[in-house]
């Protein structure tokens, strides 16, 4: 059961390895802008492969863009059977992932917080870093060669 895992965890990064340098490179349809494949999850038995895409833009922009990854289909198909030999080539479905704009969303709310409260959590906190320790272990390695 682990080595199942394993390797469909191995299959699912090569199918998103593929997928993104083909859609990235290789496709010419207009309606394709900035897209991102952010995780593919495959069935084990390798018959259906969810693809979950970002897409940067207007809701019009994300729709047109799924329906041209919807269209390129077959043609993404070919080049994972070309580049990972797989015993199948999985049907893909494209699916918009909502998780980056969650994200975006979570971190406005918490920036008008911060405003609101007149608190700045994003500064660096390299002012504290950069103290460090006293008496670093680059000087105990020292004294040890020099012992010898």
């Amino acid at each position: 059961m682990r080595e199942q895992n394993y390797r469909m965890r191995r299959v699912n990064e090569a199918l998103k390895e593929v997928l993104g340098q083909t859609i990235q490179s290789g496709l010419k349809d207009p309606r394709i802008g900035f897209v991102t494949v952010t995780a593919v999850e495959a069935t084990t038995d390798l018959r259906h492969a969810r693809v979950f895409v970002s897409v940067l833009g207007k809701e019009e922009e994300k729709e047109a863009s799924l329906a041209g990854l919807r269209s390129a289909e077959g043609h993404l198909q070919g080049v994972i059977n070309q580049e990972l030999h797989l015993k199948r080539v999985p049907a893909l479905e494209f699916v918009y992932d909502t998780s980056i704009d969650r994200g975006m969303k979570i971190q406005a709310l918490l920036r008008s917080q911060e405003e609101a409260l007149g608190l700045d959590l994003a500064a660096p906190e390299g002012e504290q870093a950069d103290a460090g320790p006293a008496g670093g272990s680059e000087d105990t390695s020292d004294r040890d060669g020099a012992d010898r």
